[in-house]
């Protein structure tokens, strides 16, 4: 039995649950899952339906039935298949914690996703990138080539047909095109401290500032730098007793785990865009479970 999940955005008014309940049930379809959010500041409404076709109805079919409905509230929606994994292209520089978690996570299958490309501006990788049958490309970017190295880039995420750009630790600033070309498209990666710390070695920084608390942050990327939606925040707490070396260890552990649980949070179409925040759902019941232990 074909599992989906519709994705609606609209203004909130009254009817609009009961209008995609009845609309699902009319069609066949049984729901499994469903989560949803008025937003008061914005008025804006968000809500994102897991369900069966239990009679057979295709993607193509509801779609179409449901553009009158869609039509009525004014609506922002889609469906898809849940069975279905998006195509990724990693993108990283030297720093490969990131990259090498994701690696795990997507080969024991607790991503739901499909490696298409990995894309760095160094060799560091290549190695242990092929070796799990995965086309990796270098392509070295400069002040001077910078245009021509980022159509280099879009022309992998084309040919390899790619939903989404995930930068696990990828040091380079992407350009203002590339950012609206894939906007909502590329989640990005990086620590976290309070107070901030920018510039070279900040994990030195906060050592030196005595934090308490080292964090990561995922989002959007956006033109102004690292300040796009949050999809993904965590945190973890160290002491006195720590060496600067240990919060980096540290803060690399919670930039993986954040990383991909933003990833989680997008392919399964959980998170929504909402001006300069995101709405996120809860993840559905069995998503994080792995078709493999190791």
């Amino acid at each position: 039995m074909d599992t989906f999940a519709l994705r609606v955005t609209c203004l909130s008014r009254r009817g609009i649950v009961a209008a995609i309940a009845v609309f699902l049930a009319d069609h066949g379809c049984n729901i499994t899952d469903s989560a949803q959010f008025d937003d008061a500041d914005t008025g804006m409404f968000f809500m994102r339906v897991s369900f069966q076709s239990e009679q057979g109805k295709t993607l193509d079919a509801l779609t179409q039935a449901f553009a009158p409905l869609a039509a009525d509230f004014d609506m922002t929606f889609d469906f898809f298949d849940e069975a279905i994994k998006p195509k990724v292209v990693i993108m990283v520089s030297r720093f490969g914690h990131c990259l090498n978690d994701l690696l795990y996570r997507w080969r024991i299958g607790a991503l739901p996703i499909e490696i298409a490309a990995v894309v760095s501006n160094h060799m560091d990788y290549q190695k242990v990138v092929v070796n799990h049958d995965i086309p990796f490309h270098c392509i070295k970017v400069t002040k001077e080539n910078k245009p021509e190295a980022e159509a280099r880039i879009m022309q992998v995420v084309d040919d390899s047909g790619a939903d989404l750009i995930v930068l696990a630790r990828y040091m380079q600033i992407l350009s203002d095109q590339m950012c609206k070309q894939m906007s909502g498209r590329i989640i990005n990666i990086h620590h976290s401290f309070l107070p901030s710390f920018k510039g070279a070695n900040p994990y030195k920084q906060a050592f030196e500032r005595g934090v308490k608390l080292i964090g990561a942050t995922s989002h959007y990327v956006t033109a102004d730098l690292d300040e796009g939606p949050i999809i993904e925040q965590d945190t973890i707490r160290v002491t006195h007793a720590q060496s600067a070396n240990d919060y980096v260890s540290l803060g690399r552990d919670v930039e993986a785990q954040v990383l991909a649980r933003a990833i989680h949070a997008h392919v399964h179409g959980r998170v929504f865009i909402n001006g300069n925040k995101t709405v996120v759902f809860p993840a559905s019941p069995g998503s994080y479970t792995s078709e493999r232990m190791g």
